[in-house]
């Protein structure tokens, strides 16, 4: 009796745990360097991806550079109040502030302000290297250990411009959601690849209409980028696309909305 018991608790835990991981939004809405729009906000600050969570978005995209010593920072540029992240010492970016007076983030700190709900996943964008290529994979196997040793491999996606990097977090992590965001491989070459979607500026997917059904039925995802005019929202939608990244996370979503 104590073991059908035990056995009881035991099932109800896991599906108690398995239901909170899957409770993030499903509404395609996908805050480009977080909602720093809707409240005039730093990209990529913290603030802007508490925003995008308090918007109710399905993911909060972030961009991600490696510091002379090695930390990962949470920026878009490869600067940083006019410091160049990658030749400049973590302390050294720290000293100086972002408009709402946050220092830059660094990537565990923004994952961690992440880990704090499950609405809202995070979309890891590892910026490629302009120092080389062995620097673009040593921040792509620094990210990966990262988020593993958080434990959040259920919050997070990954993007990046670099085919390598892409490929070694496929390599690194077989289960990692892997998007790759150049728009030069067919639907065939990036499910060849092991990523599990595209995701491509909205002019690819317009000269290549015919790659959204061939993606549907390799059962890769679909994400479109940057897209912050109704018009081709609304094509996006129209074509059934899984996510729209956007600048403009408040219109999309009352788009959606009224579906």
């Amino acid at each position: 009796m104590k073991h059908i018991f035990f056995t009881g608790t035991l099932l109800i835990l896991m599906l108690m745990t398995e239901n909170t991981m899957a409770q993030f939004n499903q509404n395609k809405v996908i805050a480009h360097r977080g909602a720093w729009k809707v409240k005039n906000l730093p990209q990529n600050s913290i603030a802007s991806l508490k925003a995008a969570i308090e918007l109710g978005c399905e993911g909060s995209e972030f961009d991600v550079w490696m510091t002379a010593d090695g930390v990962l920072v949470a920026n878009h540029d490869a600067d940083f109040e006019g410091l160049p992240i990658e030749t400049t010492n973590f302390a050294e970016l720290r000293k100086k502030k972002l408009p709402n007076g946050e220092a830059i983030p660094t990537a565990e700190q923004y994952l961690l302000a992440g880990k704090k709900q499950n609405k809202t996943k995070l979309i890891f964008e590892i910026k490629p290297s302009k120092v080389s290529k062995e620097r673009t994979l040593e921040i792509t196997e620094k990210s990966v250990d990262l988020v593993s040793k958080l434990k959040m491999q259920d919050w997070v996606d990954y993007i990046s411009f670099d085919l390598d990097a892409c490929k070694k977090i496929v390599a690194m992590d077989k289960n990692a959601n892997v998007a790759y965001l150049n728009g030069d491989l067919t639907p065939q070459q990036a499910k060849d690849a092991g990523f599990f979607g595209l995701d491509y500026h909205y002019k690819v997917f317009q000269q290549h209409p015919e790659w959204i059904d061939q993606a549907k039925d390799l059962g890769l995802t679909i994400n479109s980028w940057t897209v912050n005019d109704k018009e081709t929202m609304r094509w996006m939608l129209d074509k059934d696309v899984d996510f729209i990244t956007t600048d403009e996370p408040a219109i999309l979503l009352e788009m959606v909305n009224k579906e």
